[in-house]
């Protein structure tokens, strides 16, 4: 154990970005049980050495600098996710309507009839049935 801890030592080690092509390397290993090709293989093998690669290399800076790039679209996927699922839960009892003039998106309630909307951005009013 002291022989591994100090060959570790100054290595960069797991990150987000390494767990999320791990996920990805299991993701092609149960595909490939289903569709067996030798595609899937290569693709295996260059998933796995290509974590490994991250975890124990010695380039800190440049590790981070991809983790970092990694989070930023990581980020953008899961708000634009989160944004969706949000907006489902509220289909039953809000509608959303986009602003003809500056496209912000607004949530109104439900069962109103029609009803004149202000923009809370731009001002602009325009007229929709809930």
């Amino acid at each position: 154990m002291k022989m591994f801890r100090q060959w570790m030592a100054g290595r960069h080690g797991p990150d987000e970005l390494s767990f999320a092509i791990l996920i990805l390397f299991m993701i092609c290993w149960g595909l490939s049980l289903f569709f067996p090709s030798r595609i899937w293989l290569v693709l295996e093998m260059l998933l796995a050495v290509l974590c490994y690669y991250r975890i124990f290399s010695k380039r800190h800076f440049k590790r981070s600098q991809e983790n970092a790039r990694f989070l930023r679209y990581y980020d953008m996927v899961r708000f634009k996710v989160q944004h969706v699922k949000h907006r489902f839960h509220e289909r039953k009892t809000h509608r959303f309507y986009t602003c003809p003039n500056c496209r912000q998106k607004l949530r109104v309630p439900k069962g109103k009839g029609s009803i004149v909307i202000t923009c809370p951005k731009c001002r602009t009013k325009f007229e929709k049935r809930t």
